[in-house]
């Protein structure tokens, strides 16, 4: 269902012309001027408005909404006689124009055509995107329509973005994204994870050494911002930076300077911030706990990535990725999913949001042998994660089974092992850091289990 938008100061119009799309299928929004219309543009897929309208007319809101969204149609409704004016728009920008008193048919056949010049440029920019990539964009639901498109559109803007959103729910594929559509696609993309190390290390990290600076530093390294000088640097969980380094990062920002640790040399540099964060950062600057000029500094345009609970109609297609790209990976081949698994998959819970649906696909596959992976799989496999297996107590009178007829030992405390891994990795959306904490073990151990046992190393 596609959504119109309608601008007219007349209610008659908006009446009439409500009705008529309604009655072919499209969602209709309403206006009675432009100021108001532009409070309306989010779910828009085109704009029908009248030319003249009192506080702000049709050509002006063009112009605002060209500034806001290139991609967004505007037809311009305009009186007999104003012909000349809608021409001119035309040429400014404007998709179409159409004449008062409208024809119906030419109405409905105009706005069709837009709606789909508005579809074919948005596959456009997505395939451009698949190709700098070198992988698919999948979802097509409304919600993840409209993130793309603000993504598409931020992207050749050079402005500091923070991406916001839940974990697991694709905020480094968005901040990736954008460094594929800047003009800085072309230069380094440098990625800092802000929670992976103390303050010391990170400042010496994000900003460089020189030799002697520390304990340990026998020789002068470049920082991130060094390196992805002409291009992006992507600051992961940019909420959990020290604040001492949220300081230093503000001046970065700001002037495009840094210094190094140990050094009393200011160096320039140009590069572009996209920070992520699952956490509501003005919130945090309330509370004291974020500074307010570095919030203000790097949300000049936040993007927010919805949790997978707000776009269930992308899961089938994500479930297809998904078992196509870890099939390929596991060498089974092309991998079918039953479509009553892919109907649970729908239904089920994901806090995890999309990671988790990738570790769990990428968990069905690892443990298949090919072909059809069901319902049952899923079910098995849901099972082994969510339950332990059974204590028995030391003084049982059950016999042991017969180690020659089932797993042995080292296959079932591997068994057991690849249950406990793959369980903290649910439970913390594929978090590898929480679900080293949660397990006892070191990250490292944790990756090297991973790998191990085919469970998804992506981070």
């Amino acid at each position: 269902m596609s959504c119109v938008l309608l601008v007219d100061d007349e209610p008659g119009v908006l009446f009439t012309l409500s009705e008529l799309l309604l009655e072919r299928g499209h969602k209709v929004i309403t206006a009675k001027n432009g100021v108001e219309a532009l409070t309306k543009l989010e779910e828009a897929e085109t704009v029908l408005t009248d030319l003249s309208m009192p506080r702000m007319d049709g050509l002006e809101l063009m112009t605002q909404i060209a500034a806001r969204d290139p991609s967004l149609p505007v037809i311009l409704l305009t009186a007999h006689g104003s012909e000349k004016v809608a021409v001119a728009a035309m040429k400014q920008g404007a998709y179409d124009y159409l004449t008062k008193p409208f024809d119906i048919d030419e109405v409905t056949v105009v706005i069709e055509r837009a709606l789909e010049a508005r579809k074919l440029r948005v596959d456009n920019q997505r395939l451009t995107a698949e190709q700098t990539l070198g992988r698919r964009i999948v979802g097509d639901s409304r919600p993840m329509r409209r993130l793309l498109e603000a993504t598409s559109r931020v992207a050749s803007r050079d402005v500091t973005v923070l991406v916001r959103g839940e974990t697991g729910t694709g905020k480094e594929f968005v901040a990736e994204l954008l460094h594929a559509q800047s003009l800085r696609s072309t230069k380094p993309l440098v990625r800092f994870n802000c929670a992976a190390l103390p303050a010391e290390l990170a400042d010496a990290e994000l900003f460089g050494h020189v030799r002697g600076a520390f304990t340990g530093a026998t020789a002068t390294r470049p920082g991130f911002f060094s390196q992805a000088n002409g291009g992006t640097l992507i600051l992961d969980e940019i909420g959990e930076l020290p604040p001492a380094i949220q300081a230093k990062l503000l001046r970065a920002l700001q002037e495009g300077e840094i210094q190094p640790v140990g050094s009393g040399r200011i160096e320039k540099v140009d590069v572009r911030v996209v920070a992520s964060t699952n956490r509501d950062h003005a919130a945090d600057v309330k509370t004291g706990a974020f500074r307010e000029d570095l919030y203000y500094r790097i949300a000049v345009v936040e993007l927010i990535v919805p949790p997978l609970r707000d776009h269930k109609e992308d899961i089938p297609a994500l479930a297809e990725e998904f078992g196509r790209r870890y099939g390929e990976r596991f060498g089974l081949g092309h991998v079918t999913l039953e479509p009553a698994l892919i109907d649970a998959l729908v239904h089920h819970e994901w806090p995890g949001n999309v990671r988790q649906l990738e570790n769990t696909l990428a968990r069905l596959a690892a443990l298949s042998s090919g072909g059809v992976i069901g319902l049952a799989d899923f079910q098995a496999a849901e099972s082994s994660s969510n339950q332990l297996p059974a204590q028995h107590d030391s003084d049982q009178t059950d016999p042991p089974p017969d180690a020659r007829n089932g797993p042995s030992l080292k296959e079932q405390v591997e068994a057991f092992e690849r249950g406990l891994v793959a369980r903290a990795l649910d439970s913390t959306g594929g978090n590898q850091s929480e679900a080293a904490r949660r397990l006892g073990v070191s990250r490292v151990t944790l990756i090297d289990k991973m790998k191990k046992y085919a469970l998804n190393t992506k981070r």
